[in-house]
């Protein structure tokens, strides 16, 4: 197998502290965020220049990597601001830009020339030419189109610097346009995709309406729901280990800034254990075990695809028909304590004593807990948790680490 002599690195997504947190401890190798401007993803509360130093020392201190997304396609106004936001950036430690812009681009060479720079997938790099240009423009690493298959990454990394890393999307949200660029959103609410302010109206339900004859409405296909025909499907590459490390793939990138500290946690343990699996016996024909499998249905997810990576979608365009999310589980705490006789447990969503629920720790599969009687923090019986971010305890021998999910299927 290829690049045996090199270890993939995991790369998760944190939209706030509490996911960079997580993203750490459940076995990221590096992660992304977003600082306070100049991101393609602004709904996430992403990270102040406080908190940001914080989490860029803190990764460092395990031996971690912190990306800085600056991925926006920055209008002129911009570049009043950006000089500063990067030397910002750079003095806080951040281990790479993540950039699409030329300009962007050319400014961090100036302004922080120390940090490494990564060629955001909304560079739109679909062949080895592109890329060997942007190596000669400085780049570390290259986040291709996500509409490359599998042979033609093995061709651009064939043909390139072999210095020159390759970062792929294996899990997540797709976007129904041409490298993420898309003009749907400005055009219909004035949210620029390109400024991090998708609205997803390509999520929507949409039908037609016969503008002679006010009112009337017809479903783009029979159905009397209407159709989301440009609702792409998430991504899920976890049984496909061997082929993109065989492509020559560098690091394998998780999305999903705007998702849960619960999906960050949950996703990222998954891919960290197929991957050390697959390094701990490798073969074409690895495959990981079944609960890492099952993982991927206990996070909130639409219908799951390959995306590019072995076919063109030629005949269902990787469309989600149906719409909204697959959901069968919730989180209801995270491990606050544990010390062999006490559980003590940070309330999410209500769970009732005697409920069947589920641990799962950092690196290792879940397991079954029930507890029949609950106690608040005064160790009083309670019939439930019922109250938003309350101390549960629980009286057991049982031990989990710290931040171990608590959940529950619905």
């Amino acid at each position: 197998m290829a690049l045996m002599n090199k270890r993939i690195e995991l790369l998760s997504p944190c939209g706030d502290f509490e996911r960079f947190e997580l993203a750490i401890q459940y076995g990221a190798d590096a992660v992304y965020l977003g600082g306070n401007a100049f991101s393609m993803r602004a709904a996430p509360k992403n990270f102040s220049q406080e908190e940001l130093k914080k989490a860029t020392e803190l990764a460092h201190k395990f031996g971690k990597k912190v990306y800085l997304t600056c991925n926006v396609y920055a209008h002129s106004d911009a570049f009043a601001q950006l000089p500063d936001f990067l030397a910002k950036a750079r003095d806080a430690g951040v281990d790479a830009f993540i950039i699409a812009d030329l300009g962007v681009l050319a400014l961090a060479k100036q302004i922080a020339p120390q940090v490494d720079i990564h060629i955001s997938t909304q560079a739109g790099v679909t062949n080895y030419e592109a890329a060997r240009i942007y190596r000669d423009l400085g780049a570390k690493r290259i986040v291709p189109a996500r509409e490359l298959s599998l042979e033609e990454i093995a061709e651009l990394r064939a043909k390139t610097d072999p210095a020159l890393e390759i970062e792929c999307f294996v899990h997540g949200a797709m976007c129904m346009s041409v490298s993420g660029r898309c003009l749907l959103s400005s055009f219909m609410v004035g949210r620029d995709a390109n400024l991090g302010l998708c609205a997803q109206p390509c999520r929507w339900q949409f039908d037609i309406m016969d503008v002679t004859r006010e009112g009337i409405r017809y479903p783009v296909v029979e159905d009397q729901s209407g159709t989301f025909f440009m609702n792409s499907r998430d991504m899920c590459m976890i049984e496909h280990i061997p082929a993109l490390i065989e492509a020559g793939i560098d690091s394998f990138k998780i999305e999903g800034r705007a998702k849960s500290a619960y999906y960050t946690a949950v996703v990222t343990n998954a891919y960290r254990q197929a991957i050390d699996g697959y390094y701990s016996k490798p073969s074409a024909n690895y495959r990981p075990e079944a609960w890492i499998l099952e993982e991927m249905d206990k996070v909130s997810h639409r219908e799951y695809s390959t995306g590019f990576y072995f076919k063109h979608p030629d005949k269902d365009a990787n469309v989600d028909y149906r719409g909204g999310y697959r959901n069968e589980w919730d989180v209801v705490a995270f491990v606050s304590e544990s010390d062999g006789e006490v559980l003590t447990l940070s309330q999410r969503n209500k769970f009732l004593a005697g409920e069947p629920l589920e641990v799962l720790e950092p690196g290792k599969a879940p397991v079954s807990f029930c507890a029949d009687i609950l106690y608040d923090e005064n160790f009083q019986p309670i019939e439930s948790a019922n109250h938003a971010m309350m101390n549960v305890k629980i009286k057991t021998d049982c031990l989990f680490s710290h931040n171990s999910i608590v959940r529950k299927q619905r």
